[in-house]
């Protein structure tokens, strides 16, 4: 089941999962004419970009911006692979063979991976985006065609997946570090995949609410599902989303609510 831990699970160097986190946003969606987004201030507050790599979003000039951006603001990058659909913003699943997944995840990496080198920094990970990542979660063949992808392009970067998922097993069975991944404005369902964003209930737009069950995911490893049962949760890095009107404000508070709780924000490749 999702959400389980799993035997082997990396533990960090001088303290516990409960006292260091990365916070890590997805960027650099804007494409030509249309901005989306505030990247330049959400990068401020966060210690990882997800870089759109032109599919589902993004375009060459918007991802050689965006990675000379988080050069700039000392932010880890990495490349966020999504499905070739601008017209659902990748959210919608297509029907890809495991094939067609190792290859347009290869291309995307890569694109990102030589602006990275052009402007002299180091890729620091993959996440997958939307659909791609939600299906990859419970699809084991989608999830070895995702991580097999990133371990031919380079072995040394991290694998970022929902927190249990298939996606996470599978980097690990590549030989993959992986980044256990947990959601602060999503909610989770029973089996511990997130709640279709086609409920109504999907995002949570209270942001003292979403604060408090990161901490609660971050010290004591559970979160509340839609139905009201407790899951176990490994965080090693927790997402945001850059794209939403509040989003500077619920990072800022999110940052200053891990202060208060002396949790560590470092970059996940630091951890």
């Amino acid at each position: 089941m999702i959400g389980e831990y799993y035997e082997g699970s990396p533990e960090k160097e001088g303290g516990s999962m409960a006292d260091r986190i990365d916070l890590n946003c997805d960027l650099g969606e804007s494409f030509g004419i249309y901005r989306i987004g505030r990247d330049t201030d959400v990068m401020d507050w966060i210690t990882s970009a997800n870089i759109a790599c032109g599919f589902h979003a993004g375009d060459p000039h918007v991802m050689h911006r965006t990675v000379q951006l988080a050069l700039e603001k000392g932010v880890a990058i990495g490349a966020h692979p999504g499905l070739p659909d601008r017209q659902w913003f990748g959210r919608r699943w297509m029907e890809l063979t495991p094939e067609e997944v190792f290859d347009l995840v290869v291309y995307q990496v890569g694109a990102l991976s030589a602006f990275v080198r052009v402007c002299g920094g180091e890729l620091q990970h993959v996440k997958p985006h939307g659909a791609l990542f939600n299906v990859a979660a419970v699809n084991g063949e989608i999830a070895r065609a995702v991580a097999e992808a990133v371990a031919r392009v380079d072995d040394h970067l991290i694998l970022f997946g929902l927190a249990g998922s298939e996606l996470v097993r599978a980097g690990r069975q590549v030989g993959l570090r992986v980044a256990e991944e947990v959601f602060a404005d999503r909610q989770y369902e029973p089996d511990g995949t997130l709640t279709p964003r086609t409920r109504p209930d999907a995002v949570i737009h209270d942001p003292d609410r979403a604060v408090a069950r990161v901490i609660r995911m971050i010290r004591e490893g559970k979160v509340t599902a839609a139905d009201g049962s407790e899951l176990d949760i490994r965080a090693d890095t927790v997402c945001v989303h850059g794209d939403q009107p509040e989003a500077v404000a619920f990072v800022r508070q999110l940052r200053q609510a891990f202060e208060a709780n002396r949790i560590q924000v470092k970059r996940v490749g630091e951890l």
